[in-house]
């Protein structure tokens, strides 16, 4: 079979097993599985597939017809400037969060040599984001999983990054004070757990759950931002759309100075956050 042939079976496979871009997805697998530019579909597309490379592909189309993450298959994914590795010991960073990086890259523009920390960095993707467009920066990312660890050190390795990753129930063992602090925790509702989608059972739990309302890990990072935030410091979240303003309300009510902004769809999902006596003092 030609190299249209397999694409074209390839897509029938995963539009027969629900997967949702099964266009998108057949082409990646196909480049990655025969190692192959985006352009062969078009000037290589009657050439006829080995044996060898034809069994791989449809390993790999399998896999995905079963709904392993493309990302997982593909092993790797460029995000927010820099090259990650991903797996199942941590959550695959998602489009979202990207913004998430363009705001607090702008929130520290002024700021010489900001000390900043990623709280529940996963695969490190924010710590390292930050520290390849901000090289004057001392980032730490920090995450309860030992796992997730290992593999943001594997991605800060290839990177060439210098950012120290650290073992940390939230803020417990990182007293600052910081300039920035991020967050992308989990903030799903467990209620969720039971109609998530195929792919993202193969996220780690820890990296998606947060309690009833999908905030239990939010405010308990609050509670300790305030004390490890330096004069003038800023902590940035992202939540889920559906409570984002709560968080918000509730940090106003407590004495922050917090306001929502929306991701690149107009969704209210992240939230700025200074305590307000540093703010005004």
């Amino acid at each position: 079979m030609n190299l249209r042939g397999h694409l074209a079976a390839a897509v029938q496979t995963l539009r027969a097993a629900g997967v949702p871009s099964p266009d998108v997805d057949a082409r990646a697998l196909i480049l990655h599985a025969l190692d192959l530019p985006p352009t062969a579909f078009l000037l290589r597309g009657q050439e006829e597939v080995d044996a060898a490379d034809a069994a791989r592909l449809q390993g790999l189309v399998r896999q995905r017809a079963a709904r392993v993450p493309l990302q997982h298959l593909l092993g790797t994914l460029e995000w927010g400037g820099v090259g990650l590795r991903v797996d199942r010991r941590a959550l695959i960073p998602r489009p979202e969060t990207e913004w998430l990086l363009s705001l607090a890259l702008a929130e520290v523009r002024a700021v010489r040599a900001p000390r900043v920390v990623d709280v529940g960095t996963g695969t490190g993707a924010l710590a390292l984001g930050f520290r390849q467009a901000r090289p004057d920066a001392a980032v730490l990312g920090a995450d309860l999983s030992p796992e997730a660890l290992d593999l943001a050190r594997e991605n800060a390795a290839l990177n060439g990054l210098e950012v120290a990753f650290v073992e940390s129930d939230l803020l417990a063992a990182l007293p600052g004070p910081f300039d920035l602090i991020l967050a992308n925790l989990p903030y799903l509702p467990e209620g969720d757990r039971a109609h998530a989608d195929p792919e993202v059972r193969h996220d780690p739990d820890l990296a998606l759950y947060s309690g009833p309302d999908g905030l239990t890990l939010a405010r308990r990072l609050v509670l300790q931002a305030r004390a490890a935030l330096a004069d003038g410091g800023v902590l940035w979240l992202e939540l889920d759309p559906r409570n984002a303003p709560t968080l918000a309300a509730e940090l106003c009510a407590q004495g922050w100075e917090a306001t929502l902004h929306p991701d690149l769809t107009g969704r209210e999902r992240f939230v700025r956050a200074a305590p307000m006596a540093l703010t005004q003092g």
